[in-house]
């Protein structure tokens, strides 16, 4: 994978994926800095494709509010054919570009706003249109393509070029290239959500524990960064009302609920900024 202005990426991640070209690919991307930065400031994040490109990207989507608490009124998806190209193929929509204009202008993309476009060959009409519209509107543009020197990459503030390499079946682009934005987008979008304090020491505190399942591994994340027994842990995330990061402060010795909240909204949600305000009060 080459990142242009990109991210230094896990030591664990596959040999090939360090492979780095292009000015600032130094140890953060400098896309999941501004997407976050751009959150931050009440913007929302936006995916563009078509076929499986963008199936892949609504995928990656939709698993951030549960995974990072992410708030699902902040995504928006642009879908060459719209939803029901999500279940059926409209090959034809690739290649309108006057729809994702339309759409860009429907989203209200703006300054504080961000686009990933995915394409495996940087050429489709309909996701580099809707880059160039998203640009033109003042959002921050990420490319994703598995080709270099695109029309996409072109069109993109940031551009992360995937070299995935020839096809086991030639054009069936949903094998080596898929896989490769898959790996590329869950990357890219944990980095976002790692910079957006929903991680802390590798731990997802953001987690929204709607099942038997989650609940206990909440109930382990708070035992574990707040060391205390689990049994300790599950009342404090029964009286946080499950959330993770307050049940983690009333354990260490916030006095309420009410003053857990309190911390974490002068700390904008990190849980390690809201612990120090807890230890060191002003």
């Amino acid at each position: 994978m080459a990142v242009r202005q990109g991210a230094q990426s896990p030591a664990r991640w596959p040999a090939p994926s360090r492979r780095f070209r292009g000015s600032g690919a130094a140890g953060h991307c400098q896309g999941a800095d501004e997407i976050a930065a751009r959150l931050s400031n009440g913007g929302r994040l936006a995916y563009a494709g078509a076929g499986t490109s963008i199936r892949l990207a609504v995928q990656d989507g939709s698993e951030l509010p549960a995974t990072f608490g992410f708030d699902p009124a902040k995504l928006v998806y642009l879908i060459a054919g719209g939803r029901a190209a999500m279940f059926d193929t409209f090959a034809e929509a690739e290649d309108d570009t006057s729809a994702a204009r339309y759409e860009v202008r429907e989203a209200t993309l703006a300054a504080n706003d961000s686009l990933i476009a995915v394409a495996a060959s940087g050429a489709t009409p309909y996701t580099v249109e809707a880059a160039r519209a998203a640009r033109a509107a003042g959002a921050f543009v990420v490319a994703i393509a598995n080709n270099p020197g695109t029309a996409l990459g072109a069109a993109a503030h940031v551009e992360i070029v995937l070299a995935s390499g020839p096809e086991v079946i030639q054009g069936s682009t949903r094998m080596g290239a898929g896989t490769a934005q898959k790996a590329t987008l869950n990357l890219l979008s944990t980095l976002v959500n790692v910079k957006l304090g929903a991680i802390h020491d590798g731990m997802m505190v953001a987690v929204q524990a709607g099942n038997a399942k989650l609940r206990q591994r909440a109930a382990g994340i708070v035992a574990r960064i707040a060391n205390v027994p689990e049994k300790t842990a599950l009342a404090a995330l029964a009286e946080a009302n499950g959330n993770v990061k307050a049940a983690v402060l009333l354990c260490v010795g916030s006095a309420s609920l009410a003053h857990a909240d309190s911390l974490l909204n002068a700390s904008q949600g990190n849980l390690r900024r809201a612990l120090d305000r807890l230890k060191h009060p002003q």
